[in-house]
């Protein structure tokens, strides 16, 4: 896990659900199934040996990653990261995040909170981030995703790293939407940690 010092954004991002064994649930979750690893590889396109590690907790997988996984399970992201599932929600449903709330997920280059968690089945996952990142090698892998991202910059300065582009540097108001089946990362540069807000839809 990133040890990097935590600064005062930390006040700021709860850390309900941040308990989750992440390794253990997937684990839980291909038993269930009583897939092989090479099985679930194929249903959710990660690696076998991506998933090995993960399920042994010797590599923290992005919210990209997790994503695919959620997927070729045939599960929503927020309930892949619940103890139980959610319950089902109905038409004309509506969910409010207050400041203090959300559900925690913490990788190797993010601190991140899905917004709205309470809702699942939805055709986009809102989430909040601080970028702890500062170089390529604070990544496993290069996250990638059939997914469509939205990002703005709401406090410091990312740079966006694309294997088909040139980095890409955002301040702080800035956006950026783009097609996530390139690999690419995200970066904070300067000494404080970026804060964005980020929109993953399939």
């Amino acid at each position: 896990m990133n040890t990097r010092s935590v600064d005062t954004l930390d006040a700021e991002l709860p850390d309900i659900g941040a308990g989750i064994d992440i390794g253990a649930r997937l684990s839980q979750l291909r038993q269930e199934r009583s897939w092989t690893l090479q099985q679930a590889s194929r249903q959710t396109g990660v690696s076998a040996s991506a998933l090995s590690k993960i399920e042994r907790n010797e590599l923290s997988p992005t919210i990209a990653t997790l994503q695919r996984v959620a997927r070729g399970y045939g599960m929503d992201l927020v309930d892949l990261l619940a103890d139980k599932e959610a319950p089902r929600s109905l038409a004309g449903r509506r969910s409010v995040t207050r400041a203090s709330g959300g559900r925690a997920y913490q990788s190797n280059s993010c601190a991140n909170t899905l917004l709205c968690a309470d809702l699942i089945d939805k055709k986009m996952t809102p989430i909040r981030s601080r970028v702890t990142a500062r170089k390529p090698s604070d990544y496993g892998s290069w996250p990638v995703s059939d997914a469509e991202i939205f990002l703005t910059v709401l406090r410091g300065t990312v740079v966006v790293h694309s294997q088909i582009y040139e980095p890409l540097t955002l301040q702080e108001g800035d956006c950026l939407y783009y097609d996530a089946s390139t690999p690419h990362i995200w970066l904070s540069d300067g000494p404080e940690d970026a804060e964005v807000i980020w929109v993953l839809a399939s």
